[in-house]
């Protein structure tokens, strides 16, 4: 029974990718007139985050598969909130255009968000102009200069042993383990009572599997780790940790993923 249990919902989540997929795909053919992003919105994305981009479209929930005991389903983005988690921005900022572009145009893999890389930046601005009006924080509360993307520079000591030995001293310091786990795993003392803005269960990223959901890397991390990720409880370190001691924990993040 459990295996076959277990064979259904992997039918559900690979079916929903593939329905996703196939509707993008279609579409990619399209000849877009000069509509404004509506058109273009409605056609690529209001299947998932809704017509009225409160993240309730035909697609309200995406499947993954079980872990823990338990089935883990990710929720589509509200735009009406204008919370972000994938940004260059500091915590509580809004993202820029090009934090926008980059997840329209590639996707977010692990998310069943499909890449829209075939969209001109000119398509895809008039599609963020559009996501814009979903929420009056754009217009009542808009970047300002201390929400100026963060500078990265990754030094050379990422990559080593000594840099990963002092990211796992910070890893147990700053209790990135009550949510992530020892090893990294995503079971934490603390996973299973997490819960998103929204009050969605999620789950804790599990290094361990080399699979983030924006694609993985070195900077990507760092990022994270300066900015949080908004909406999600995942904190941002910039006040209570240095440049070089969240490059270390980048570090042992690699240690993490098996790629030092």
């Amino acid at each position: 029974m459990v295996k076959f249990m277990n064979k259904h919902r992997r039918v559900v989540v690979v079916g929903s990718f593939i329905v996703l997929f196939l509707f993008t795909l279609g579409l990619s053919s399209k000849a877009y007139t000069d509509d404004g992003g509506k058109n273009l919105y409605e056609n690529r994305c209001m299947i998932c985050h809704g017509k009225k981009g409160d993240g309730k479209g035909h697609q309200t929930t995406l499947p993954r598969l079980p872990k823990f005991d338990r089935l883990w389903t990710i929720q589509p983005r509200d735009f009406t909130t204008a919370t972000f988690k994938f940004r260059t921005t500091p915590t509580g900022c809004l993202p820029t255009e090009d934090d926008l572009i980059n997840i329209i145009g590639n996707g977010i893999p692990k998310a069943y968000m499909p890449s829209n890389a075939d969209l001109s930046r000119s398509d895809m601005l008039s599609i963020i102009n559009y996501i814009k009006t979903f929420s009056t924080v754009w217009q009542e509360n808009p970047n300002d200069s201390s929400c100026a993307p963060i500078a990265i520079s990754m030094p050379a000591y990422t990559f080593t042993a000594g840099s990963a030995e002092k990211g796992e001293k910070l890893w147990d310091k700053m209790k990135c383990w009550e949510c992530h786990g020892k090893e990294g795993r995503g079971d934490g003392s603390k996973s299973k009572e997490l819960k998103d803005d929204w009050g969605n269960a999620i789950l804790p990223f599990d290094f361990t599997s080399c699979a983030a959901k924006a694609t993985f890397k070195p900077q990507n991390a760092y990022i994270a780790y300066t900015t949080g990720l908004n909406g999600s409880g995942m904190p941002s370190y910039a006040d209570s940790l240095n440049e070089e001691e969240r490059w270390n924990i980048v570090s042992y993040t690699l240690r993490l993923m098996g790629k030092l």
